[in-house]
C-alpha cells in the first residue's frame, strides 16, 4: 500500500505461519483477508499458509475449512480452490520443542515448492498467554527463514507494564523491532485513516485545529453484545485494557499528534511519541471524578455480566468505561478528550465528536459546530454548522455529511486485508510500535492501581442497552457538556 493509502498490486512472496490457524479470528477475519490479497495480486503464485493448532487435522481437511471461511464470507470466491491448494496443517503444541523442527521441515519444503525465497511472516493468532512461549521456541530451535521474518502479534500485548516489558524482550530475542507488527485492527479501518488527510491536507481543518478552536473531543467504542464466550478472557482484561489501552489511546494519538514532517512510518510514529510521552497523569481525587467504570446488569431477557460463562459471580471487572485525558504538548494541548467504550450499550458504534468552541456573542441560539467521524457501522463525516431559519429569525443547525459513493463501498479493503497487506510491503505505519505501548501501558496501571485499591466502591451497575451508568456524565468540565 502507498502512502496515499492505494492498495498496490505487486506480487510477494512468502510462508504464512499462523499459530492457532484452527481459530475463530483465522476463520472470520484472516483467510477472507488473505484470500482478499489473492485476488487484488499481493499474493499469487509464490505463497504458502501453515496453519497450525493442537487439533489433529489432514492438509485437505483444513483446506475445506479455508474454502468454508471463505464462502462465508464473499459471493465472489472466483478461484477460492487454486487459493486454498497452498494451505497446509500442521498438528502443534506449541510447548513442544519436537513440533517446531517439524514445523520448520514443512516450512522448508514448501519454501522450495513454492519458491517464497525464505521469506516468512509469523502470525499469533491465539490465546495470548502463549506469545512469549512460541516467540522463545522460534529463537531457540532456528525457526527463522533466510530472506524476512515477520511476526504480527495480537493484542493483547501483555496485561500490565511488567508483563509487557518480559514479552517484549522474548519477541525481540527472534525479532528486531522494525520487524514486530503489533496488530491494532482499528488502525486498518478506512475512517481512522481518513484522519491525517483530513487534519493535513485541508487548510480549513489545519487552521482550526488546535486548542484556540476545539473545545474537546468525545470518543465512543461501543457494543450491543456482551462477553458471550469470552468471559475468561475477559475477567483477565475489562473494557479499560481491553478497549482503552489500545484502541482508544491509538485513535486519540492520531487525533492530537503534532504534524510530521513527512509520511514515513518513522515520522508518525515520532510525532505520536510525542504526545504519549506528554499523557497528563491524574492525581487521586481526578482518578475518582475523571474516571468512572461500570458493568452491566441483566434484565429477564439478558444475563448480567456476573451470569455469564466463566465469570465470577462477585466479579468486580468493569464492562463500561468513561473518562478524561489530557496531553501536555501538541495542537490540542490541554483540550480534554473525553473516552468511553462498553458491553451491552445501546448501540454498536465506533464514533468521533470534535466540538468547537463557540466565538460569537451575537447569536444567543447558536450551537456549538460539530465534525463527526463515524467509524462504524458507516464510513462518515459529518459538520454541524449554524444556518439561518428559512423565512424566520434565528439560527437552524445545517448538518454537511460526505460519504462514500455505492459503487467505491465495496472497493473499502477489510482492516485485516489492509493491515497484513502492509506487513507484506514492510509498512509499519499503522501498527503499535515498543515505545507507544509502553507509553499506555504507564498510564493504564495507574488507573488499575487505583480501582484494584478501591475494590467494588465506584463500579456502577447499568442496565442493558443504555449507554453505560448515569455516572459518566460527571466528568466533563462544563456542566454544560454532555455526551453526543
Amino acid at each position: 500500500m502507498d502512502k496515499r493509502g492505494t492498495m498496490m498490486q505487486t506480487e510477494i512472496s512468502t510462508t504464512f505461519i499462523i499459530f492457532g490457524g484452527s481459530g475463530d479470528l483465522a476463520h472470520r477475519k484472516l483467510y477472507p483477508a488473505l484470500f482478499n490479497l489473492y485476488k487484488r495480486g499481493f499474493i499469487k503464485e509464490h505463497f504458502a499458509v501453515i496453519g497450525t493448532a493442537r487439533r489433529p487435522w489432514s492438509h485437505e481437511y483444513f483446506q475445506n475449512i479455508v474454502t468454508e471461511a471463505i464462502e462465508e464470507s464473499t459471493n465472489d470466491t472466483t478461484g477460492v480452490t487454486e487459493f486454498a491448494s497452498h494451505f497446509y496443517y500442521q498438528s502443534h503444541d506449541v510447548t513442544d520443542t519436537e513440533h517446531y523442527k517439524a514445523l520448520n521441515q514443512l516450512s522448508d519444503q514448501l519454501e522450495e515448492k513454492y519458491q517464497t525465497h525464505g521469506n516468512r511472516i509469523f502470525y499469533m493468532a491465539m490465546s495470548p498467554r502463549f506469545f512469549g512461549t512460541i516467540a522463545t521456541h522460534i529463537h531457540d530451535e532456528h525457526i527463522l527463514g533466510r530472506g524476512f521474518n515477520r511476526l504480527i502479534i495480537e493484542k493483547p500485548f501483555g496485561n500490565n507494564l511488567e508483563s509487557a516489558t518480559v514479552l517484549n524482550k522474548q519477541i525481540n530475542a527472534s525479532f528486531d523491532e522494525e520487524d514486530v507488527y503489533r496488530i491494532d485492527h482499528y488502525l486498518g479501518k478506512e475512517m481512522i485513516q481518513d484522519i491525517l488527510p483530513l487534519r493535513f491536507s485541508n487548510p480549513i481543518m489545519k487552521a482550526i485545529w488546535n486548542a484556540d478552536n476545539i473545545a474537546s473531543i468525545q470518543i465512543t467504542l461501543a457494543e450491543q453484545l456482551g462477553v458471550e464466550a469470552r468471559g475468561g478472557y475477559y475477567e483477565t482484561a475489562g473494557a479499560l485494557r481491553d478497549m482503552v489501552q489500545n484502541h482508544i489511546f491509538q485513535i486519540a494519538t492520531v487525533l492530537a499528534m503534532p504534524e510530521p514532517k513527512n509520511l514515513t512510518a518513522h515520522e508518525i510514529h515520532e510525532s505520536k511519541q510525542a504526545v504519549l510521552n506528554s499523557l497528563v497523569e491524574p492525581d487521586a481525587a481526578e482518578l475518582a471524578h475523571d474516571f468512572v467504570r461500570g458493568q452491566y446488569a441483566g434484565d429477564e431477557d439478558t444475563l448480567a455480566y456476573v451470569a455469564e460463562n466463566q465469570v465470577s459471580p462477585d466479579s468486580s471487572t468493569e464492562t463500561f468505561i468513561a473518562g478524561k485525558i489530557k496531553f501536555g504538548v501538541g495542537p490540542l494541548a490541554g483540550v480534554p478528550i473525553y473516552i468511553r467504550t462498553g458491553k451491552r450499550m445501546a448501540v454498536k458504534q465506533s464514533v468521533v465528536n470534535i466540538i468547537f468552541k463557540n466565538t460569537t456573542n451575537l447569536y444567543d441560539d447558536a450551537s456549538q459546530n460539530v465534525l463527526t467521524l463515524e467509524i462504524d457501522p458507516t464510513n462518515t463525516i459529518s459538520l454541524v454548522l449554524n444556518g439561518k431559519r428559512v423565512a424566520h429569525a434565528g439560527l437552524k443547525e445545517q448538518r454537511l455529511i460526505y460519504e462514500y459513493e455505492e459503487h467505491i463501498k465495496d472497493d473499502v479493503p477489510d482492516a485485516y486485508e489492509r493491515l497484513i497487506g502492509d506487513a507484506l510491503v514492510a509498512d509499519c505505519t499503522n501498527f503499535t510500535n515498543w515505545h507507544e505501548l509502553k507509553s499506555s501501558w504507564q498510564y493504564i496501571d495507574r488507573i488499575e492501581q487505583f480501582w484494584a485499591q478501591a475494590g467494588k466502591k465506584g463500579l456502577h451497575q447499568y442496565p442493558p442497552f443504555c449507554m453505560g451508568p448515569k455516572e459518566a456524565n460527571q466528568i466533563f468540565e462544563s456542566a454544560t457538556d454532555k455526551w453526543i
